[in-house]
């Protein structure tokens, strides 16, 4: 099965899709990790963690230097969602953290706010990867900032 499709799906406007970009690039200023930002339709799976990490593997997230990059994952005509951390950034943070960001997330979702959800998870991503892994002079974008639309 192909990671991209043909046809692109607009799940967001561009206005919308261009906040949830400079959420990213803003949320990667301060420290060395990385953050993506996957949308689908329908997951592939039932659970919609192994579609994150299948998708996380396609996209090479795991070759970054320090292990810190964050998959959130979205099918939305599935209402499924994950976070799929690398082990870097997940070991440091623990389980609960990435619950309770789920969580949050979910709550966003189910008062149909999904621009602010997703930008406000990405902020709090970002602000655990700055503590974990401050930006250092050596460090650069390994992952570009493009949110990837599926099928």
């Amino acid at each position: 099965m192909g990671l991209f499709s043909s046809k692109k799906k607009e799940f967001f406007k561009p206005d919308q899709q261009r906040q949830m970009l400079e959420a990213i690039r803003e949320a990667e200023k301060n420290t060395s990790g990385e953050i993506r930002l996957f949308v689908e339709s329908k997951c592939a799976y039932v659970n919609p963690v192994d579609r994150a990490q299948e998708i996380f593997l396609q996209l090479q997230m795991d070759k970054t230097r320090d292990r810190n990059a964050v998959l959130l994952y979205m099918a939305m005509d599935d209402h499924q969602l994950a976070i799929f951390a690398d082990e870097g950034i997940y070991k440091r943070l623990g389980a609960e953290y990435w619950n309770i960001e789920v969580k949050k997330i979910i709550s966003a979702f189910k008062k149909d706010d999904h621009t602010t959800g997703i930008c406000t998870i990405i902020n709090d991503i970002g602000d655990a990867l700055k503590e974990q892994f401050p930006y250092e002079k050596a460090d650069k974008n390994e992952l570009p900032d493009d949110i990837i639309f599926g099928h």
